[in-house]
């Protein structure tokens, strides 16, 4: 069993922004994989880990750090990266002395919008991750995808008024909230964002359409260069909340600037299918693939 301890790598206002450390006991230092959380950058906690069947392999290898970042709509989209940034600092500066990292050797792997943030580090971290893995993530937040209304979520749901939406969002900055609220929690925000075009403007203040320009550093799609890390994406093509293209245009723009890439897909995996959907086919081999990725950059 893993060793856990938790730091706080960041402290805004009275708020401790926090960082699980997992690693199977002690010695010398060990390369990284920094973990991080999805939930449309509204929900969720460090507590929600990759796959118990990835986790147990990853940490026979490496030291795991799953992190907390404040959440929208309470905290914008730009306090969001620069928390993943200062964690990535904090990681880098203090997790040698604290807990044997080796901060030459990091890789970063999220889900949904935690694989978005894992895209962010490619162009803004330093030093840059050794590789990315990113789990149905995406690198563009003006599209239609997002700023038009949701035929998906406008059909399968019952249709959220602005108030119901902001009720439970209009409180104090926060830097989780656990799985399980339901409709009228968190996840009734995201819904009404959805179901009205909404997300890019309720998680950033800014209008998509009129204010284009103010997300261009938040898009990792248009921010890959040359120089950017190796990138593993794994997305199914029934996902319903993520288009898989997001992650085929990421892959489109990655081998354009040759950098070392791949796609792995799958025709009935949908959002989250690691975690949620039980009969996902191909994946004991989608984690060895992942563990093959790690080894042969991060080593």
């Amino acid at each position: 069993m893993a060793n856990k301890e938790t730091f706080t790598y960041k402290t805004v206002g009275s708020l401790e922004i926090q960082a699980d450390v997992y690693r199977e006991g002690t010695g010398p230092e060990r390369a990284v994989i920094l973990w991080i959380h999805g939930g449309a950058l509204i929900m969720g906690s460090r507590a929600k880990l990759p796959p118990a069947a990835l986790l147990n392999r990853l940490l026979n290898r490496y030291i795991v750090v799953s992190i907390d970042y404040r959440l929208a709509p309470e905290t914008r989209l730009d306090g969001i990266v620069e928390d993943v940034d200062d964690a990535y600092a904090w990681l880098v500066g203090q997790g040698p002395e604290l807990f044997g990292a080796n901060a030459n050797r990091i890789a970063v792997m999220g889900m949904s919008a935690g694989g978005y943030l894992a895209l962010t580090t490619g162009y803004r971290a330093q030093p840059k991750p050794r590789a990315i893995v990113s789990f149905y993530g995406y690198g563009d937040l003006t599209g239609a995808w997002y700023s038009q209304p949701s035929q998906f979520y406008s059909d399968h749901y019952l249709a959220v008024s602005r108030e119901e939406g902001y009720a439970p969002v209009s409180g104090p900055p926060i830097s989780n909230a656990p799985d399980g609220e339901g409709i009228k929690g968190r996840p009734g925000f995201y819904l009404y964002c959805r179901q009205n075009g909404l997300w890019p403007q309720g998680v950033s203040g800014h209008n998509p359409i009129t204010d284009a320009a103010w997300f261009k550093p938040y898009e990792p799609l248009w921010n890959i260069t040359p120089s950017y890390p190796p990138t593993l994406l794994l997305h199914g093509k029934k996902d319903t909340d993520v288009p898989f293209e997001q992650s085929a245009l990421m892959k489109r723009e990655l081998e354009w600037n040759r950098v070392p890439c791949e796609l792995v897909s799958h025709p009935e995996w949908q959002h989250a299918f690691d975690v949620e959907q039980q009969d996902a086919p191909a994946l004991p081999e989608t984690f060895d693939k992942i563990m093959a990725f790690f080894a042969a950059h991060v080593g």
